[in-house]
C-alpha cells in the first residue's frame, strides 16, 4: 500500500507539471501534502514533516550551492572559463572534446559533491558549447555521467565512505575497485550513451539550456582572460582543500593519531562549506582584484548568481519536502521489511534494496546509508567481498533518478529540457550507471 501511494503521488506530480503546467515547486508541495495524508501522517505532523524536509535539504546544500554559483559566475565573467575551454580544445582537439569533459569531470567529481561539481562545471560547458557551436546537452551528458559515478562509487563522497565504514570494508580497496568499475561505466554512460540519446530525443540536443540561472555569458578575447594555471587553480581550489582534509583524515585513521589543533584546522578548511567560501574569496582576488576589476563589479556578478539561483533552490527544497514525507510516512521502513530474511547474494541484495530505496526516497546518499542496516546481517553468513558489496550499494543508489531527486530538477532546469527529455536522458543515464556498475561488480567478484 505505501508503494502504491508513492506511485500515485508521482503520477499526480507529473500531471500537475506536464499537463497542467503548474509551477514545479508548487506541484511538489501539493503532492507532498497529499502523500503525507495518504500515508497516515497525523494532521499536526504534516507541516512539520514538510518543513523538516525543505529546511534539511536546503540546510545541507544552500550555502554550498549558492556560493558555488557565485564562484562559477566569477570565473565565467572574468574569462577564466573561456581560457580553460580554449586550452582544453587545443589540448584534446574539437573531435575529442567529449573526452576532455569526461576526464575533467571525473577528476573534479572525486572530491566534490554532485551539486557542487555541477555548479562549477556548468559555466565551462556553456563556454565550450558556444566556442564550438555544439549542443550543451552533447557536453552535459558526459559530465553528468562522470559526476554521478564518482558520487556513487568513490570515497570521499558521503555514501561510499559511510557504507564502507558500516560494512567494515577498506576504503583504499573501495577506491581502487571503484575506479576500476567507474572508469568503463563513465565511458558507457557518457560518450557511448550520448549517441543513443541523440536518436531518442533529438530535440533535446537543439536546446540552448537555461542560461538565465547562470547569468549571461560574455564574449572574450583570449589575451584579456586570466591565465590557464590561475583559472584552473581557482576552479579546483575547493577540490584541493577537501582532498587534503580527506587524505589527512585517512592518514589519521590508519596511524591512530590523536586529534590536535593542526588536524582540526585542516579538517575545518576542508569542510565543503568552508572550502567553498575560501574559494570564493580567492576567486574575488584572482579573477577580479588582481586584474584591476572593481569590487562593485565583482559583487554585481555575485548578486546576479544569487538571484538567479533562487527558484532552483525552491525546487530543490520542494523535492526535499517530498522525500521527507516518504521517510516519515514509513515508506523506507516498509521497503526494508520486504527484504528481511532474504537469502540472496549480499551483492545482489545490497544493489536491489538500495535501488528500491533510491526510487522511493530520491536521495542516493539516504538510500545507500539506509541499505547498510539491512545488508549487514547477511554479511556474517557469507564470504562476500566487502568492498564490492559497498560498490553494489552505491550502484543501486544511483538508479532511475526522477522527480523526487534534486539532481533531476537541476539537470532539467540547467539544460532547458522538458520532463520527457529529462527522463529520456538523465533518468536513463542514471539507470545505465547503476545496471552497468552492477554487471562490472559481479564480473570483478569472479576474479578477485
Amino acid at each position: 500500500m505505501p508503494l502504491l501511494i508513492v506511485c500515485i503521488g508521482i503520477v499526480v506530480l507529473l500531471i500537475l507539471i506536464m499537463k497542467l503546467k503548474l509551477n514545479t515547486f508548487v506541484s511538489l508541495l501539493i503532492v507532498a501534502f497529499g502523500v503525507a495524508l495518504a500515508l497516515g501522517i497525523p494532521f499536526n505532523g504534516v507541516i512539520k514533516s514538510i518543513e523538516t524536509g525543505l529546511g534539511g535539504t536546503l540546510g545541507h546544500i544552500a550555502l554550498i550551492f549558492g556560493v558555488g554559483a557565485m564562484l562559477g559566475k566569477l570565473i565565467a565573467d572574468a574569462g577564466g572559463a573561456h581560457r580553460i575551454a580554449v586550452t582544453l580544445i587545443h589540448k584534446f582537439g574539437e573531435r575529442h572534446i567529449q573526452w576532455a569533459v569526461v576526464i575533467s569531470s571525473f577528476i573534479v567529481g572525486i572530491a566534490l559533491f554532485f551539486e557542487v561539481g555541477l555548479v562549477l562545471l556548468i559555466p565551462i560547458l556553456f563556454t565550450i558549447s558556444r566556442q564550438l557551436n555544439v549542443s550543451i546537452l552533447h557536453l552535459g551528458i558526459p559530465m553528468a555521467a562522470a559526476l554521478l559515478v564518482t558520487h556513487g562509487f568513490l570515497p570521499p563522497h558521503p555514501g561510499p565512505t559511510m557504507i564502507a565504514g558500516e560494512y567494515g570494508a577498506d576504503i583504499g580497496t573501495v577506491l581502487l575497485y571503484g575506479i576500476l568499475v567507474g572508469a568503463p561505466v563513465v565511458v558507457l554512460a557518457g560518450p557511448v550513451f550520448n549517441r543513443v540519446a541523440k536518436v531518442i530525443v533529438p530535440e533535446g540536443f537543439k536546446k540552448t539550456g537555461n542560461i538565465d540561472s547562470l547569468g549571461t555569458l560574455k564574449n572574450f578575447q583570449l589575451e584579456d582572460t586570466p591565465g590557464f594555471k590561475i583559472s584552473i587553480f581557482t576552479a579546483m581550489l575547493p577540490v584541493i582543500l577537501m582532498s587534503i582534509a580527506t587524505i589527512v583524515s585517512m592518514i589519521q585513521q590508519e596511524t591512530g593519531l590523536v586529534d590536535n589543533s593542526a588536524l582540526a584546522l585542516i579538517k575545518l578548511l576542508g569542510n565543503a562549506s568552508v572550502a567553498m567560501v575560501i574559494s570564493l574569496l580567492f576567486a574575488i582576488y584572482s579573477m577580479g582584484l588582481s586584474r584591476g576589476i572593481a569590487m562593485k563589479d565583482l559583487m554585481a556578478s555575485c548578486g546576479v548568481a544569487a538571484a538567479n539561483i533562487g527558484i532552483m533552490l525552491l525546487i530543490i527544497g520542494g523535492g526535499g519536502a517530498f522525500k521527507q514525507v516518504l521517510i516519515d510516512g514509513g515508506v523506507g521502513k516498509y521497503v526494508a521489511e520486504l527484504f528481511s530474511g532474504s537469502s540472496a547474494s549480499p551483492i545482489l541484495l545490497a544493489w536491489s534494496v538500495a535501488a528500491i530505496l533510491r526510487i522511493s526516497l530520491g536521495s542516493a546518499t539516504v538510500a545507500a546509508i539506509s541499505t547498510a542496516g539491512l545488508v549487514i546481517p547477511t554479511l556474517a553468513q557469507s564470504h562476500a567481498n566487502l568492498a564490492l558489496v559497498t560498490l553494489a550499494t552505491g550502484a543501486g543508489s544511483a538508479i532511475a533518478s526522477h522527480v523526487n531527486d534534486a539532481g533531476f530538477w537541476m539537470i532539467k532546469e540547467y539544460f532547458g529540457l522538458t520532463m520527457k527529455e529529462t527522463f529520456a536522458t538523465w533518468t536513463l543515464l542514471s539507470t545505465i550507471v547503476s545496471v552497468a556498475g552492477l554487471a562490472l561488480i559481479l564480473l570483478l567478484d569472479m576474479v578477485v
